[in-house]
């Protein structure tokens, strides 16, 4: 992709596609003037060979064809050209096919067999085929199916019985390891059937034998070498008596070796000293609630039947409710990460990086809440990640369309050309520079560079600059022309209509024309805004990420993907390594789905108010599901594995073979040897029977290098129909082909004029008509929280995910410290549960059969069924001012033994928190502060979820998202002591008032009847307290600034306490009350 290309917009429906040029000089451009030489026979560009010249399949006439269809004649067609009718000759880089043998003046043996890299070159060769074949492209009328290229099985490079990859090709010793005479076979090859042998190959007597491989000097050289090495390992160990020697003297070539094999990470499990303690105390408050509702549902309060009756089903909830939250932290680990060990294995001195490329996506939609400078720093602290800029690629999707959003974006890329070689060169920390110059720390920490400090005052002095041309930006766009935005060429700005425009792809930086100041190749950097036309269902958040798996795929295809929210800065520079850490672990990564990371904030008060850090979830329940079957996904900083965000299953583990006896009949499941039998893949069965009855001999499926493990990716190239496969993704050939290839990578016919037209295609508002996107492809709809339904859905299918925390916070981002604004985030997130809760997907009957462990089960439910705990409450602490109004309880005078299983309860539900953050190391003050919140939203957010959800699933009325304003240049905490009236304070300012009332009102009764009733009212008055403590937060908020209470509040709130106190006196007033009997005056004198 080419970064000055300039925009791209269009519509596949409408038949439109244009280039806009960013310069004033060019204007409107037709896409095919961008394209070269045409192939006759498919249509794309011809391409240039792997010397970088036009490529010429045929020397005698020059016809014109691309390097795909000609290798497609040479395997499957007539091996003649369309034009002259003359036989194509093997050009170098191309494989043998019958009838090569006496060709001589061709000596390719490196790509001859294309030994090297056999899985890559196996699914690049065959999705190339699979899309020059007979696909419709989405036009209908063409229902043939289309031809696989069968190609020949081939041998992996084996050296002495192990895999070499620093040795040439050409200096490769072949050695078949067949299992001859019984033997075992240690190296299986990767043939579909063991029985055919190696093809053997024709040799030219003229030539050297170590030309071919046989007898190499590089071979000998290297077995001599190892030879001597083990014996000066054993003589090491004879001298240190057995034991292991150490890494002095001239072997460290050894260890080294040996530290690149060994795993890239490791689980940690919490010390036995603190959490046996703690499990111990979950099972004896366990036996302490059957005890306890034991007795609360055998005595009740006759006098008081329906509060005691409400109180005891609120506690049987609100057990419930805790057993769901408590039992998936019931195996909670850490994890390690070794970073040296990843680069020892995939970036080796001297050769290319073999780390995976990463697709990362910013997602936007409203430049004025989300402010463009945010943005702005989120992409170019993924710009300077600590990471190779070729695997790198950062998608923004601007799901508004604003021109706000594009030129801001613009002036971004320009200034990323100074500040990514600033960053490099003196590995600063964060690479944001907006959080990194206003950190409050010595920048002078272990810098050595003097130029460090006259550089860093001229970078300053750079984004400086580059905020005020930002600024200018903002303070332009808030007065809209009437005839809507032009661009610098005079050309009317597509999304001037948010609600109907093309869509748009701006290609920034990338690999011609992406260089920094020291010349050095920049991350590409690409704009993506989705079409959008009335009357479809657009799908949110959900739709835009969606848009953006499909424009990734198709002009960069990396095997992983990394989304960000806009105001998510990449706080580690190592946070990408740190996930590949576990996706590119041979052993775990295979069926790893996703990284979720811990999210951070910036810009929350000292006491953190309103808990929006939210510690409590993401260093307790985190930790706790990451034992299980890996945490949930919390919508942003995670890492996905793109093939299981496809919809596919997760590679299942080889059981190893077990007894089996034929005495019983098969539906038997007594017998210990026999099991159930695997289901198989529809779409697998269903294109081994095309095969067979077309009359296709199906490709070898290779075998996957790491033992016990199936569903490889080779199996899933050869036994997947074309048809289902478009059904499934859509009618993009170019995409199609792309979800085949596991590892990543574009396919190499296809030109960048047809990628880009191929991606407006993918982005256009129809794409996923009559498709499974959005219901078992990528994020999936029917819930503005759509990050948990996607993550359960992979858990459904038996991925697991990775719970990652680097000691350096790997993302930073901005949190509503707002009273107003967090209620709203909250109620949002609720109401997302809720959908879920209602919907065919609710973990309470979805995904049975599947992989979803039970105790990941209990976390999802929990998830989708804590807004309806809003109810109970409510209720619950409504009945402290009614008890406290009425003179009753909820409880019967105790006895000795009700008042044991109390006290009981009340010590296990203070030992259980304790023991929590005591292995968990979550301070006393955040578990507070997450205690009162849990009220606070429960009372209000949630309850109106409960509505709201209800409204839209069973009576349509929709309501609409609402995006969270992000943070500005405001003055620090300034918004946390704004007051924003909302109807969502309504219910926590009742309770409040009404349970102060009855305290006063307790108070005041307890005065007039005198010392007996103080006994009975200290549970009353406990109960009351409980609420208004977990209500304070709240009551601040609506105080406003700290020790600034408006002198207003003060007069009104004692003028209503001294009124409430003249109303209860006038009404009881301080008289004593008896219970005994009516005395009255008899007139006879007893005395």
């Amino acid at each position: 992709m080419e970064a000055g290309a300039g925009l791209v917009a269009g519509s596949h429906n409408r038949n439109e596609l244009v280039v806009i040029r960013r310069d004033t000089e060019s204007a409107r451009k037709a896409l095919e003037q961008l394209t070269g030489q045409i192939c006759q026979i498919c249509g794309d560009d011809v391409g240039l060979t792997v010397d970088g010249e036009l490529f010429v399949a045929c020397n005698e006439c020059a016809f014109p064809i691309c390097r795909t269809c000609y290798e497609y004649e040479r395997n499957e067609g007539s091996q003649v050209c369309p034009q002259c009718k003359t036989r194509f000759k093997r050009l170098k880089g191309c494989a043998r096919v019958e009838g090569d043998e006496d060709e001589d003046d061709v000596d390719d043996l490196e790509n001859e067999f294309n030994f090297a890299g056999r899985d890559n070159s196996d699914m690049q060769y065959l999705a190339e085929a699979m899309l020059h074949g007979h696909m419709s492209y989405g036009r209908a009328g063409d229902s043939d199916m289309p031809h696989v290229v069968n190609t020949m099985p081939q041998v992996p490079l084996l050296t002495n019985g192990d895999m070499v990859d620093d040795i040439p090709p050409e200096h490769h010793a072949l050695v078949p390891s067949f299992s001859g005479g019984g033997g075992k076979r240690v190296h299986p090859l990767p043939f579909l059937d063991p029985s055919l042998p190696v093809q053997p190959r024709s040799m030219d007597p003229s030539k050297d034998l170590a030309a071919y491989g046989y007898g190499s000097v590089a071979w000998k050289e290297r077995l001599e070498s190892w030879k001597q090495k083990q014996e000066r390992l054993q003589l090491r160990k004879n001298e240190n008596g057995g034991k292991d020697w150490d890494n002095d003297g001239d072997g460290p070539d050894l260890p080294l070796m040996d530290e690149a094999r060994q795993p890239l990470s490791r689980k940690i499990p919490i010390a036995s000293s603190r959490i046996n303690p703690y499990r111990m105390i979950i099972v004896i408050r366990l036996v302490v609630l059957g005890f306890f509702f034991h007795y609360r549902v055998l005595n009740p309060v006759k006098d008081a039947y329906a509060l005691w009756l409400i109180s005891v089903i609120c506690e049987i909830w609100f057990a419930v409710s805790w057993i769901l939250d408590q039992f998936p932290k019931w195996l909670p680990i850490d994890r390690e990460t070794y970073l040296d060990r990843l680069s020892l294995r995939y970036e080796k001195e001297g050769q290319p990086s073999q780390l995976s490329s990463v697709d990362i996506f910013v997602s936007t939609v409203d430049p004025l809440k989300e402010p463009p400078l945010v943005t702005a720093n989120t992409v170019l602290s993924i710009l300077a990640v600590d990471y190779p800029v070729d695997k790198l690629s950062c998608y923004v999707s601007d799901d508004g369309a604003a021109m706000l959003t594009f030129e801001g974006l613009s002036e971004t890329s320009e200034f990323a050309r100074k500040w990514v070689p600033f960053c490099k060169k003196f590995n600063i920390e964060p690479r944001a520079p907006e959080f990194y110059f206003s950190q409050k720390m010595d920048y002078l920490k272990d810098k050595v560079v003097t130029s460090f400090v006259k550089e860093r005052r001229a970078m300053k002095r750079e984004y400086e600059e580059f905020k005020v041309r930002i600024n200018a930006l903002v303070a332009k766009a808030q007065k809209v022309p009437e005839e809507g935005w032009t661009m610098q060429d005079g050309t009317l700005w597509p999304g001037n209509n948010v609600r109907d425009h093309p869509g748009m792809i701006q290609v920034f930086l990338g690999q011609s024309g992406g260089v920094d100041t020291d010349g050095n190749e920049l991350p590409r950097l690409v704009y993506v805004s989705r079409e959008k036309r009335p009357g479809f269902n657009h799908h949110k958040k959900a739709g835009a990420m969606n848009a953006l798996v499909r424009v990734s795929a198709v002009l960069t295809n990396a095997p992983y993907l990394l989304n960000l929210d806009c105001d998510h800065y990449i706080n580690n520079s190592k946070a990408i390594r740190e996930s590949m850490c576990f996706m590119m672990d041979p052993l775990l990564g295979k069926r790893v789905c996703y990284v979720q990371f811990p999210q951070r904030f910036d810009g929350i008060d000292r006491s953190d108010r309103y808990a929006n850090r939210n510690t409590v979830f993401f260093d307790i329940n985190m930790k706790g599901l990451d034992g299980i079957q890996g945490p949930i996904y919390v919508g942003t900083g995670c890492v996905f594995r793109r093939q299981a965000l496809y919809g596919f299953d997760a590679p299942k583990a080889k059981k190893p073979p077990t007894r089996t006896c034929n005495c019983l009949p098969k539906w038997c499941c007594c017998c210990s040897g026999r099991g159930k039998k695997k289901k198989t893949n529809k779409l697998k069965s269903e294109i081994k029977r095309r095969f067979s009855r077309d009359g296709y001999a199906e490709a070898p499926a290779p075998v996957c290098s790491l033992e016990g493990v199936e569903g490889t990716e080779g199996e899933k190239l050869v036994l997947v129909s074309e048809h289902k496969l478009e059904n499934k993704f859509g009618q993009s050939p170019v995409f199609v082909a792309s979800t085949l290839l596991e590892n990543g990578g574009i396919l190499k016919s296809a030109s960048p004029a047809s990628l880009l037209k191929e991606a407006i295609h993918v982005i256009s508002c129809g794409y996923e008509d009559k498709t499974e996107w959005g219901s078992e492809v990528g994020w999936i709809y029917g819930s503005v929280t759509e990050d948990i339904l996607t993550g359960f859905k992979m858990h459904c299918h038996g991925w697991r995910s990775i719970y990652c925390i680097p000691a350096r916070p790997p993302f930073k981002g901005s949190a509503p410290i707002n009273l107003s604004d967090r209620l709203h985030q909250v109620l949002r997130w609720a109401l997302g549960s809720i959908e879920i809760f209602l919907s065919r997907h609710c973990p309470l009957w979805y995904g049975y059969g599947g992989g979803l462990e039970w105790l990941e089960r209990l976390s999802y439910i929990n998830a989708t069924v804590y807004p309806w705990t809003s109810i109970p409450l409510l209720a619950y602490c409504t009945l402290p001012a009614v008890c406290l109004l009425t003179g009753k309880f909820i409880t019967p005078e105790l006895s000795n033994v009700a008042s044991l299983w109390f006290l009981s309860l009340f010590i296990c539900i203070f030992t259980t928190s304790i023991l929590e953050m005591r292995w968990s190391g979550v301070g006393i003050d955040e578990w507070w502060r997450n205690e009162q919140f849990w009220v606070i939203g429960g009372v209000s957010a949630h309850l109106f979820a409960v509505f709201q959800g209800l409204l839209k699933v069973l009576a349509g009325v929709d309501t609409n998202f609402t995006v969270t304003s992000k943070g500005g240049d405001d003055a620090e905490f300034s918004e946390l002591y704004a007051f924003k009236w909302t109807t969502l304070l309504i219910p926590p300012t009742t309770l409040l008032i009404i349970n102060l009332i009855g305290v006063v009102a307790g108070v005041s009764n307890a005065i007039n009847n005198g010392y007996e009733s103080w006994g009975p009212l200290f549970g009353k008055l406990f109960f009351a307290f409980w609420v208004i403590v977990h209500l304070y937060p709240f009551l601040k908020g609506l105080l406003g600034r700290q020790n600034r209470t408006p002198t207003i509040i003060i007069v009104w709130s004692i003028l209503l306490a001294s009124i409430f106190s003249l109303l209860w006196v006038r009404i009881d007033p301080f008289l004593a009350k008896s219970n005994g009997p009516i005395l009255e005056e008899c007139g006879l004198d007893c005395s």
